[in-house]
């Protein structure tokens, strides 16, 4: 069984995500959505609540596991034996990033693949940061999430 891992923040997750993780699933027998917490970051929704939100929009997808980490993702991808990282792409700018990353990862397993993904022409341009703001402006953002993701954004607003 081909098992990827995809990390990321997802605070919150994205219709971009969710045509990454697709494209993925084309790919690999199984993958494990990987909710990765940094130390550096301050997010909106706590780990739990991002895994929660995910589970539930990937109810239907029954080769999707969702966990989360603390610790490095080469060391979780090890642990449940996935020779890859799936990472999206969006535009240049994000590849000088992800080519950092990959690098990294690559000298701590060079035995873990990193598998890029370009997202659909119609994502480009969301990032969960991105997604925030406009809704905190009141703007339509049901495009860009799913409908699950509006809910929690309007829970935690309140």
């Amino acid at each position: 069984m081909k098992i990827a891992i995809y990390p990321g923040s997802f605070d919150p997750i994205t219709n971009g995500h969710l045509d990454i993780l697709k494209r993925a699933l084309k790919v690999f027998d199984k993958v494990v959505v990987l909710v990765a917490n940094n130390v550096n970051k301050k997010y909106t929704f706590s780990d739990v609540e991002r895994v929660e939100m995910i589970k539930t929009i990937t109810k239907d997808m029954p080769n999707v596991e969702v966990e989360s980490t603390n610790g490095l993702v080469v060391d979780y991808a090890r642990k449940i034996g996935a020779t890859a990282l799936v990472r999206g792409l969006r535009a240049v700018s994000d590849f000088e990033y992800e080519l950092q990353m990959a690098t990294t990862n690559e000298f701590i397993d060079p035995t873990i693949d990193m598998v890029f993904f370009m997202t659909h022409l119609d994502n480009t341009f969301i990032s969960s940061s991105t997604v925030k703001e406009l809704f905190m402006q009141g703007i339509d953002i049901s495009k860009l999430v799913p409908l699950e993701v509006i809910e929690y954004l309007k829970r935690k607003s309140k």
